[in-house]
């Protein structure tokens, strides 16, 4: 069981963590990496959620490890989940990172103001005053 102030956060690749080049993949984003480090380092736990599959996939999970990212899970909610078909495909996770995003990537400067500096300062973001589509890009989750 995940601690209650730690969160599974779904990670997109192309588009995401890199320029979406597929299927050849990108530019690493700035500051894609250093954040998502961080947020492990914070216990969080990173799923690699992407379209990606096979060969493909192995290239995504390769160019992450070369840059010291390796993540908790990959297109599965953990580790030794076994996708038979049966079920939907969709994952367990708190967060979902992407830029398929109503409004696209925020950016990883400022997700990680959200998700880190945020959290760090004990900012109690329910007392903000929220805009009506507030609950579509997360602001108050935290």
């Amino acid at each position: 069981m995940i601690p209650k102030n730690q969160l599974i956060i779904a990670v997109d690749f192309d588009g995401t963590i890199v320029d979406d080049k597929y299927p050849g993949i990108g530019s690493e984003k700035m500051f894609a990496f250093e954040t998502l480090k961080e947020l492990q380092s914070k216990g969080h736990r990173l799923i690699l959620w992407t379209y990606r599959h096979g060969r493909k996939l192995d290239e995504a999970v390769e160019f992450c490890k070369k840059n010291d990212l390796e993540f908790y899970a990959i297109n599965k909610s953990y580790p030794e989940e076994e996708f038979e078909g049966e079920a939907s495909r969709k994952i367990n996770a708190d967060i979902f990172i992407d830029d398929r995003n109503i409004g696209g990537l925020l950016g990883w400067g400022e997700i990680y103001q959200q998700l880190l500096i945020t959290k760090k300062h004990g900012e109690n973001k329910s007392k903000k005053k929220k805009g009506f589509f507030s609950f579509l890009n997360g602001v108050g989750m935290f």
